[in-house]
């Protein structure tokens, strides 16, 4: 017995009627004279397009034909060409030609005086609703605990951070106590930096005493059970971004069976969509409990005071620059610049330092031209200045720069320091002596950075990350509100600086523009998702007007 098949009863497949040769006449003669002067491209799709409605598959190709539109339009497709691994395209934007445009505007930008207008409005304060601070604390004392709970934080500064301020969180909701989070050592930052080494942990007990109980050590009775081994206590592997009912449900039970657990790792392992209480011990670990340590407070407080007084012109007041240009960030994007064989050499040997393997796959292909085009290449120090230079800071603007050691710098920052020569860092402002007892954490060199920028009146984060969304929500609850932040479109300024027509008029009018835009988002309210340590209002603060509070105290 075979298998029933499903065939015409004739035997044979009836093609369709042919069409009408009148019809097609009519066709050639109406597009004939279009066809003539189309591109090859354009005649192609064309005739595609035809045949494809005539046998009536449009529908079934349609999101073939939008991925086709796609790559072309991203230049992946026909005009990409491949290298030594490196697939290079020619779509505009895809090619690093920031210089070129520089040597083009820089007479115009610098015979222009009319920069005092524009100057007096970026030092106004910004627009919008008051905030105030509103993070209540409890005030009696805590039921017995349920057990102990240690994490280990992973990645830098601020991803630490993260951990830290989520493990107050679980903590305080399980009711259990938490040991003083212990630092992962990464091959990347290489800093064996310990919590009381980069925060003051008195004041970090201190402020949580009567929400969260935190201590240093777990008493030897129960570190008896496991031979004093911390290793040997049961770890949880919890996926990222889970819901704070997860630690209710599951962790709980284990918790108060086990009496220590351990979670490593911990970065980023609790959703930012959570409840007020949850959320309020969050604000409360960020915003009021975590305080730099006293070295690095004073340091941070010294090069505050500097700086204002370097920007006596501008009344004391100074921009901050975020800048990410450092090998291993320009490595990890798979970027390409302008430094030819030797640059290709020394981003091979950071990536294989850093991410063994990770790049040296068989079969991937990076595709720098593609990630100019999306805006996730690094700004170099020379496209900051022009964007700085277009957004109305003249050489007179006092700037700090955030930064670790940039790629190549005698090069790259030349430009940058001949469009403000006013610009420090912090090795510029302190002596090493001063700086010695820092030079060699990461984390720590770091946390003067951090502390700097958020003294500003305006900071400026040039390529995302940890660092600038923390700093972004501390500005914000610091300064009620009204912080000034410039987050630049890196998709646009990539069509910008790759315009070898653009003019100066031109050019600083789309700057003004990004700048203004970046302002209006200086109050930005929390959406479910957000980072809560980005957008503090409302959770962290309360709305207020001229004639009474608006919200009462998040409870």
């Amino acid at each position: 017995m075979h298998a029933k098949i499903r065939l015409p009863s004739t035997g044979t497949n009836s093609p369709s009627p042919p069409a009408s040769p009148r019809l097609r006449h009519s066709r050639s003669s109406k597009h004939s004279g279009r066809f003539a002067h189309r591109s090859f491209p354009h005649r192609f799709a064309w005739i595609l397009l035809s045949l494809l409605v005539r046998r009536r598959g449009v529908l079934l190709v349609v999101p073939l034909l939008y991925f086709s539109c796609m790559l072309f339009y991203t230049g992946t497709l026909q005009f990409d060409v491949v290298s030594g691994g490196i697939k290079h395209s020619t779509a505009v934007g895809s090619v690093y030609r920031s210089p070129e445009l520089y040597a083009k505007l820089r007479r115009d930008m610098d015979a222009e005086n009319s920069t005092a207008d524009a100057m007096s409005t970026i030092w106004k304060r910004a627009k919008g609703a008051d905030w105030k601070t509103c993070i209540n604390k409890s005030s009696g004392g805590l039921p017995d605990s349920n057990g102990y709970i240690y994490v280990e934080a992973n990645g830098g500064l601020n991803q630490q951070r993260t951990s830290i301020c989520n493990a107050v969180a679980v903590a305080g909701y399980l009711n259990a106590t938490l040991v003083i989070p212990n630092f992962h050592f990464h091959s990347i930052w290489r800093d064996p930096s310990k919590f009381s080494d980069i925060y003051d942990e008195d004041f970090f007990v201190k402020t949580l005493e009567n929400d969260v109980r935190v201590v240093n050590t777990i008493p030897g009775y129960l570190m008896e059970r496991f031979d004093h081994n911390m290793s040997n206590v049961l770890n949880f592997k919890i996926k990222a971004w889970a819901p704070i009912r997860y630690y209710r449900d599951t962790v709980l039970p284990r918790l108060l069976e086990e009496k220590v657990i351990r979670i490593s790792p911990f970065a980023n392992r609790l959703s930012f969509d959570a409840p007020p209480v949850v959320q309020r011990l969050r604000c409360l670990a960020n915003y009021e409990a975590l305080r730099f340590s006293n070295p690095i407070y004073r340091m941070g407080e010294t090069l505050v005071s500097r700086m204002k007084e370097r920007s006596v012109n501008n009344g004391g007041k100074y921009i901050s620059v975020h800048l990410r240009f450092e090998e291993d960030m320009i490595a990890f994007s798979c970027c390409v610049y302008d430094g030819g064989r030797k640059e290709l050499e020394d981003m091979i040997a950071a990536r294989e330092r850093g991410w063994k393997g990770k790049f040296t796959k068989p079969g991937r292909i990076l595709q720098p031209g593609v990630n100019r085009v999306n805006g996730k290449c690094p700004l170099t120090p020379l496209e900051v200045g022009l964007m700085l230079r277009g957004m109305g800071f003249d050489r007179s603007t006092s700037i700090y720069l955030a930064s670790g050691q940039i790629y190549n710098s005698d090069r790259y920052m030349a430009p940058l320091l001949e469009m403000f020569p006013l610009l420090q860092t912090k090795e510029m402002l302190a002596s090493p002596e001063e700086l010695a007892p820092f030079k060699n954490y990461s984390s720590r060199m770091a946390a003067i950075d951090y502390t700097v920028c958020l003294h500003s009146e305006v900071f400026v984060t040039t390529q995302g990350g940890n660092f600038p969304h923390f700093l972004l929500g501390h500005r914000r609850y610091l300064f009620n509100g009204h912080a000034k932040t410039i987050r630049p479109d890196k998709r646009k300024l990539t069509l910008y600086f790759d315009n070898p027509n653009i003019g100066w008029r031109t050019f600083k009018r789309h700057m003004l523009g990004m700048r203004a835009h970046s302002d209006s988002k200086g109050i930005e309210l929390k959406r479910p998702n957000d980072s809560i340590y980005s957008f503090p209002c409302p959770n962290c603060m309360c709305h207020t007007n001229k004639t009474e509070d608006s919200k009462t105290s998040v409870p």
